[in-house]
């Protein structure tokens, strides 16, 4: 299985919501992921595989309380609690667009998007899940297999992604005692972490890059 990250073309509605203590919440909604259309990183998920991985996320997630998403994408497909920004309340399948809303929280990274949203940044979000890939033509087809995992806030990726979430998403992932975890990646990072210096990063990044390409099965 591999980390599959999407970012949605779609613009983010920001609502603003008064407590009973008189302060402001915030809330995010709109297009959070989309079926049965080639995305911009040539990847399609078909009706027949997202709607059951919907579900279930709502079923499992959304139904108790516990689907919350992150500042910025991790390293992996893992929830870290303290990097938490936001829980998102409602997901629902509306024709072939997953129309989302999520509230955020009142926590460190819930109150740097709060100070992002009231400066005027656009921010979106991305979908983390997890699945295999099938290429058929000129598009890659997720395959049944696919498990949602988050929906984080994020600014627009069309950039370059930092290179080790770059190489995150191409990780194959194994289930070892009910644990996922990434074959090969903790080595690329201590290599990466171990580097003094941009000239030395830069060489390490490289060779780390070129490992990982000529491990890519295409």
């Amino acid at each position: 299985m591999k980390l599959i990250s999407e970012f949605v073309d779609q613009d983010i509605r920001i609502l603003t919501e008064s407590t009973k203590d008189g302060k402001k919440s915030y809330v995010i909604e709109g297009i959070f992921m989309m079926a049965d259309t080639k995305n911009r990183n040539g990847r399609v998920y078909e009706s027949k595989v997202m709607k059951p991985a919907i579900e279930k996320y709502v079923r499992e997630q959304v139904n108790t309380g516990r689907a919350v998403g992150e500042l910025n994408h991790p390293d992996g497909p893992t929830i870290n609690l303290d990097k938490v920004s936001h829980r998102i309340t409602s997901l629902k399948i509306e024709g072939s667009n997953v129309v989302g809303r999520a509230q955020i929280l009142d926590t460190p990274m819930g109150k740097i998007v709060q100070g992002l949203l009231e400066g005027g940044v656009k921010l979106g979000v991305s979908s983390r899940g997890m699945g295999s890939l099938e290429h058929r033509e000129s598009a890659v087809y997720v395959g049944s297999d696919f498990q949602l995992t988050t929906v984080d806030i994020v600014q627009d990726p069309s950039a370059p992604e930092a290179f080790v979430n770059g190489i995150m998403e191409g990780v194959e992932y194994v289930w070892d005692n009910g644990i996922l975890k990434a074959q090969q990646i903790e080595a690329y990072e201590t290599e990466i972490k171990k580097a003094r210096g941009p000239r030395q990063i830069a060489e390490s990044q490289a060779r780390v890059f070129a490992d990982f390409l000529s491990k890519i099965k295409l």
